[in-house]
């Protein structure tokens, strides 16, 4: 992330905007403290996006990709049935 002073935005304006363009957000100092952000403009973003952009929200560090095939066991019409019994307590 890229940070500016107040006085650098003022006079480079232009070159601070082209910035914000190439890096997604710079952050704007005023006598070293962190005041403002300016970021470009990305349309219409997701939920998720918009939250992990405004920092909302950190995407997990070990993205697991999702199963491909569906796991566990496989039941049988009787076992579907024989188990809706047991839960209707009609056992």
């Amino acid at each position: 992330m890229a940070t500016v002073t107040k006085r650098d935005l003022n006079q480079r304006t232009t070159e601070v905007l082209a910035q914000a363009a190439v890096v997604g957000e710079v952050i704007v100092t005023e006598r070293g403290e962190p005041r403002w952000r300016v970021s470009s403009y990305r349309g219409q973003d997701d939920p998720l996006a918009r939250a992990e952009r405004q920092g909302r929200y950190t995407p997990p560090s070990n993205r697991v990709p999702w199963p491909t095939d569906v796991g566990g066991p496989r039941y049988r019409s009787e076992d579907i049935d024989e188990l809706l019994d047991q839960m209707r307590g009609e056992h």
